[in-house]
């Protein structure tokens, strides 16, 4: 089975559904071996703990897919490029990469330099 651009969008929104949940278990699922040897080294770059997640778009490139994926935590976001290969007859994270980070804006805090 040859995945496709389709089978890897729902992969990913399962995938991103998974760490939302913090269901860590079913997100390394879609991990290859090789990066489920490391999973410390992965949860090191989500925004714990995650409140939502997008996937921004997802792009053949050669034999394999990129997906980047857009992940909010409770202070700060942070966008993911994961490439993706057919690996047991399904879409399989192989590589991931950092794109960037940055810190939410602070809501409800009064100002600093407030007066009454």
């Amino acid at each position: 089975m040859a995945i496709d651009e389709q089978a890897v969008r729902d992969h990913a929104q399962g995938h991103l559904d998974a760490l939302i949940a913090g269901d860590v278990d079913r997100a390394l699922q879609d991990l290859s071996k090789e990066l489920r040897s490391q999973p410390g080294e992965l949860m090191a770059m989500l925004p714990l703990p995650l409140t939502s997640g997008e996937i921004e778009s997802v792009d053949l490139a050669g034999s394999s897919y990129t997906a980047v994926l857009h992940l909010v935590g409770e202070t700060d976001e942070t966008r993911l490029q994961t490439r993706w290969k057919e690996r047991d007859e399904r879409p399989t994270i192989v590589e991931v990469s950092h794109l960037s980070s940055a810190a939410l804006p602070a809501e409800d805090e009064p100002a600093a330099d407030a007066t009454e």
